[in-house]
């Protein structure tokens, strides 16, 4: 194996179902690679979002250390069920966006999630995957988001009460 084909296939893992697809789908790739897969989470702190007083239960979960074993758990929740390619679960504390960049730069492939949040929440946050496209060393894919199962039934199977018209005088 070359070096080249030794390098890992990176996804981004942060509990959400754009991630779970992500990571299906790293799997699956790194299987036809014959590489491993390294499955990335990030986490940090925004004492910046923190204002006024706040009950103690909220601030012990508020802790770096809960932040990150709560991350922990995320990650080690997303790999389980993955037997037969190996995955090194890689937690960073740090800007996700930014983690997955330095991660790419040792990688064959970047994969990650898109919520699909819309062009104003992303104005607002930021979108990771759009970050990593543009500053990725190396080539990404984008993952987006399961449609909800609601969105994938036929009209007839939601409408379960017919419309009635206002109130009869």
């Amino acid at each position: 194996m070359s070096e080249k084909d030794s390098r890992p296939v990176v996804v981004g893992v942060d509990g959400s179902p754009a991630a779970r697809e992500a990571l299906r789908w790293a799997v699956e790739d790194a299987r036809r690679r014959g590489c491993r897969v390294e499955a990335v989470s990030a986490w940090h702190m925004d004492y910046g979002m923190i204002v006024g007083p706040m009950p103690a239960e909220i601030g012990v979960q508020l802790t770096p250390e809960s932040r990150r074993a709560a991350q922990q758990a995320v990650l080690d929740g997303a790999v389980e069920g993955f037997a037969d390619v190996e995955i090194l679960r890689v937690l960073v504390e740090g800007d996700p966006r930014t983690v997955l960049v330095k991660a790419s730069e040792d990688a064959q492939l970047l994969v990650v999630g898109s919520r699909g949040h819309g062009p104003i929440v992303e104005a607002i946050l930021g979108s990771v995957s759009s970050y990593c496209v543009h500053h990725a060393a190396c080539p990404v894919v984008v993952i987006r988001a399961p449609k909800a199962e609601a969105e994938t039934e036929p009209a007839q199977a939601r409408q379960a009460v017919p419309l009635t018209p206002g109130p009869l005088l």
